[in-house]
């Protein structure tokens, strides 16, 4: 039976295949799409640039949509660094900067030390500090030379527990599995697992609270809410846009509610659900 989240995905990379560059010593992976003040857009660890396929489809006759695949090694600090040495590449002088999840933290890390260079932040679906998180697993595991079966398994268990519990989602949990399956290389995959381990603390931002904005989603597994309530707290956002439902990866799970929350953030014509203009956005 046809996955049509799958298949929908693998028409977009055909049509958008990913471009390779060297970074500073890393070999990444990027989109860049469209015309119009710049969206850059970074997964998580179960992701490739075109994981967002979704929203640079609906935004990118709109916006310049730049998204990104992680190297096969540095760490946090390091890709801060990339990535603006990737938008030094592109001649993109500042951009909004999305991170969901792993993303979101060095999102938070490049707004910190190079705040000059992001219009706004948009920390999704993310943590704080790192701190702990080494007693977790899969960080908790040897990420270097453990078995890469064993890593794969633990996501596997994760997504299996989700489907089983959102049938409905059953595609959504289908794609993220090939994801971790091999479509994210071995390489690639231990060393997301280790930046986020291994994640310096995050600096000082140095940016107006009107150029702050967080999303969340109340049935997040891997964000608690104490985790959800730290880093509003950190960040202080002028919007913090909330998701019902759509679990850790509502830009899949819910796209057209999402992409109508970027339309708001980049103040561009709404064509989505409506959003509302209270501090506090709940959809």
């Amino acid at each position: 039976m046809t996955n049509a989240l799958i298949a929908d995905r693998d028409r977009f990379a055909e049509q958008h295949p990913e471009q390779r560059i060297m970074l500073r010593g890393r070999e990444w992976g990027y989109l860049d799409v469209g015309r119009g003040p710049t969206l850059m857009l970074i997964p998580g660890t179960l992701g490739r640039c075109d994981i967002f396929w979704q929203q640079i489809t609906a935004l990118s006759g709109r916006l310049r949509i730049i998204a990104t695949s992680y190297p096969a090694g540095g760490g946090v600090a390091d890709w801060a660094g990339d990535i603006v040495a990737l938008m030094d590449h592109l001649d993109v002088a500042e951009a909004t900067v999305l991170g969901s999840s792993l993303g979101g933290y060095l999102a938070q890390y490049i707004a910190g030390s190079a705040s000059a260079r992001v219009t706004r932040l948009v920390a999704a679906n993310t943590l704080h500090s790192v701190r702990g998180l080494d007693q977790r697993p899969p960080y908790s595991l040897d990420l270097d030379t453990g078995p890469i079966a064993d890593l794969r398994a633990g996501f596997g268990t994760g997504l299996e527990g989700w489907r089983a519990a959102h049938p409905d989602q059953s595609e959504l949990v289908d794609l993220l599995l090939k994801e971790v399956g091999g479509r994210i290389p071995e390489a690639e995959l231990r060393t997301r697992l280790s930046a986020l381990k291994h994640a310096p603390d995050l600096p000082e931002l140095d940016m107006a609270n009107d150029r702050i904005i967080t999303i969340e989603a109340d049935d997040d597994p891997l964000i608690p809410a104490v985790m959800r309530a730290a880093v509003r707290e950190r960040l202080k956002p002028d919007v913090a846009y909330r998701f019902l439902t759509g679990g850790h990866f509502p830009y899949i799970a819910r796209p057209k509610a999402y992409t109508a929350l970027l339309e708001n953030v980049m103040e561009i014509d709404v064509t989505g659900p409506d959003w509302g203009a209270a501090p506090e956005r709940v959809l």
